[in-house]
């Protein structure tokens, strides 16, 4: 099932008694999984499981709900900040669908935008956070997707809403996207809105609004993902300027394939033909072959798709189509400062 065709099921916005009995099948298999992520946070919450710390201070961006709440260009800001004030830092995260190489796709999009920042996938993230201190020397580790793992001790909780669908449609996996009850946030030290310009004033308020009820202490940003450039494979650049008012076919493995497209058609670009892979999708022969066909057949100057797509792919064309990316950085809305201010506090002294 593509994940539109999900987000439509378990939003409600399919009715028929097909679909209404699909999302009560879903609502019987959310109680135990719900259950034990109850449990596994309660187990957490009274030291049942042990909490591991590391002697640097950590920083953890995740989200609340499955899906793409456009983690990656954030994690990439916090890690520029960092080494802006002069502090040497680690990126660990478990590495979900690693390729033979040992990364995955978000892990090759953040080596593109870090050369100088260290990556290190494993799925015990404490042996990695501990080896990134041995080996290089870092000053803070950047735990990616690190909200439900709760083993490693984080000095500060970033958690990331999509303005698309905040709260995962109230339910659980797989009634609805959320990866726990929304009692969680009650963690969080700072909670921001990403793709806050996909909602308007009202909106946004009555999110935060619902936020502070779980989490009144955190701290509240909105972001926006701002398009910076085209970029392909060979390291050309292009002027976001070449979207506008061009027919392009665009394509995406991710959580949130809407937010891509919101994306695109804000830069003016006319999308003649929109295709979703899964998120985390690994590109094969066959894929690549059926996409050349694909663009082939429409009358279309270019092919676009995420720069997360582009690392695996690796390819300037898909057959007589010029294939690019859109190159996506975060853009504050509201907050900044108090984020900041959150990682200022973590700076070596000297730093600060």
């Amino acid at each position: 099932m593509r994940a539109s065709d999900f987000y439509d099921l378990v939003s409600g916005r399919r009715r028929g008694p097909a679909a209404a009995l699909s999302r009560g099948l879903l609502r019987a298999a959310e109680t135990p999984y719900a259950l034990v992520m109850h449990a596994r946070n309660w187990a957490y919450d009274r030291r049942y499981l042990a909490v591991e710390h590391v002697d640097v201070p950590v920083i953890s961006v995740g989200n609340l709900t499955l899906g793409g709440t456009g983690k990656t260009p954030l994690v990439a800001w916090i890690a520029r900040w960092l080494r802006a004030h002069g502090v040497r830092v680690a990126l660990v995260s478990r590495g979900y669908g690693a390729t033979a190489d040992g990364l995955n796709d978000e892990a090759l999009e953040l080596q593109d935008r870090l050369p100088d920042v260290p990556h290190l996938q494993n799925p015990d993230r404490v042996a990695a956070a501990r080896l990134a201190i041995e080996e290089f020397d870092c000053q803070a580790v950047v735990l990616d997707d690190g909200f439900q793992h709760r083993r490693l001790a984080r000095d500060l909780d970033i958690v990331l809403l999509d303005a698309c669908e905040p709260l995962g449609f109230d339910h659980v996996f797989p009634r609805g996207t959320l990866r726990e009850a929304i009692r969680g946030l009650r963690r969080a030290h700072v909670v921001v809105l990403s793709r806050a310009d996909m909602a308007d004033a009202a909106q946004r308020t009555a999110i935060r609004q619902r936020v502070e009820r779980y989490a009144p202490h955190a701290d509240w940003v909105e972001v926006m993902h701002a398009a910076r450039r085209l970029l392909n494979s060979a390291g050309r650049e292009l002027p976001l300027t070449m979207l506008a008012g061009t027919s392009v076919a665009a394509f995406c493995g991710l959580g949130n394939p809407a937010g891509f497209r919101h994306s695109l058609e804000q830069c003016g670009a006319r999308v003649k033909s929109f295709r979703e892979f899964p998120d985390h999708h690994p590109y094969h022969r066959s894929d690549v072959q059926e996409l050349a066909r694909w663009a082939g057949s429409l009358d279309v100057q270019a092919v676009i798709c995420t720069h997360k797509d582009l690392v695996k792919l690796r390819l300037e064309h898909l057959g007589d189509r010029q294939l690019w990316a859109l190159d996506i950085d975060v853009e504050f809305l509201a907050g900044r400062d108090a984020l900041e201010s959150q990682l200022a506090a973590l700076l070596p002294i000297g730093e600060q």
